[in-house]
């Protein structure tokens, strides 16, 4: 009989503060902390990151073993992921009443190494960091269509302000002749890399049955394949690796763009490992704002994956530096969340 995927593979979403080791070692504490850390969002749920303990310090690694070489050749989702588990890590940390202290990039020999963390002076969190702490545990990618209602101008404008504080920018794509064209882009990107074969099984391999024990990858549920069919998995995912797919998918997505009632655009000045983890950073930040008032987010990243789009959405966005991420953004159903590798998994022993 096949296996089902049980309640473990989501336990990391149900950690609880009250758990906290108060009167355990700094080593205890940073343990529990990385629970908060692993929630981060991945491409494919690819979950790219690995965590040492070392000194009452914790390392945070590229886990370059789970690349996705054809979609993210650079590593370049891959280390904005890492920012993202970062930030999750340093709004924790606060909510547990420390200063964060993280240095990046601290060997320039080991570009896995993307930051030391370790526990401050004491202090009290914010009254914004304490709201996002408490939405980390709720933001989930949300691939459905958004209901038609208006996000709030104020959020946008925290949104927009909350970027340039780790490094980034926010561009709300505006007006419907470019919101056209962005969407056109979207529909590109789909054809130019579902008519690609090493991409179709690439994206193939991490798409599974919710009947398969996995913490990691994409259940049939994430990609908006209703339940009823989760027994054709293997079918679905044969289909996406043999045939071509991508003019169906273009159209999907093209009309999930316009549907949504924000598009945005994350970037940066520079296009550099550092800047991509500053990325990451600024893009958890938004999802935690957006999910603290009901707004759900996905990614429509084709123009920035396809490296001859790239420029195209540049020269469309008008504005200087490197667009990193392409969010839509609207108000949603509940959805469920993906899997989730422990912290045991994750967790590098000397």
């Amino acid at each position: 009989m096949s296996k089902t995927l049980t309640s473990s593979s989501f336990t990391p979403w149900n950690i609880s503060e009250r758990d906290f080791p108060k009167l355990g070692s700094p080593s205890e504490q940073l343990e529990f902390l990385l629970n908060y850390a692993i929630l981060a969002p991945s491409g494919h749920n690819t979950q790219p990151w690995l965590f040492r303990i070392a000194h009452e310090t914790i390392e945070l690694y590229a886990d370059r073993t789970r690349a996705l070489p054809v979609n993210d050749p650079l590593d370049r989702e891959l280390t904005i992921s890492c920012g993202a588990a970062l930030l999750n890590l340093q709004l924790a940390i606060r909510h547990f009443g420390y200063t964060d202290v993280v240095k990046t990039f601290p060997n320039p020999d080991d570009s896995d190494l993307l930051a030391h963390i370790w526990l401050g002076d004491p202090r009290e969190e914010t009254e914004e960091e304490h709201l996002l702490f408490a939405t980390m545990t709720r933001r989930h990618t949300n691939r459905l269509p958004f209901q038609n209602w208006d996000i709030p101008e104020t959020l946008l404008s925290i949104m927009k302000k909350s970027t340039i504080a780790e490094g980034a920018w926010l561009e709300i794509i505006e007006g419907e002749d470019l919101r056209n064209a962005v969407a056109d882009l979207i529909a590109e990107g789909d054809r130019i890399q579902l008519a690609d074969p090493h991409f179709r099984r690439e994206l193939a391999a991490w798409i599974h049955s919710s009947r398969i024990i996995t913490r990691d990858g994409m259940p049939t549920y994430a990609k908006s394949i209703r339940q009823l069919l989760d027994f054709a998995t293997p079918i679905i995912a044969h289909v996406i690796r043999t045939f071509d797919i991508g003019r169906g998918q273009a159209a999907h997505n093209r009309e999930l763009a316009l549907g949504s009632p924000v598009l945005a655009v994350l970037g940066t000045e520079e296009d550099t490992p550092a800047a991509w983890f500053s990325a990451g950073q600024a893009l958890e930040r938004v999802l935690l704002l957006g999910q603290a008032v009901g707004v759900s987010a996905s990614f429509l990243n084709q123009p920035i994956q396809v490296i001859q789009l790239r420029p195209k959405l540049q020269t469309l966005l008008n504005k200087s530096g490197y667009p990193q991420i392409i969010l839509r953004l609207g108000f949603g159903s509940q959805v469920k969340p993906t899997p989730r590798r422990g912290v045991s998994e994750v967790l590098l022993h000397e």
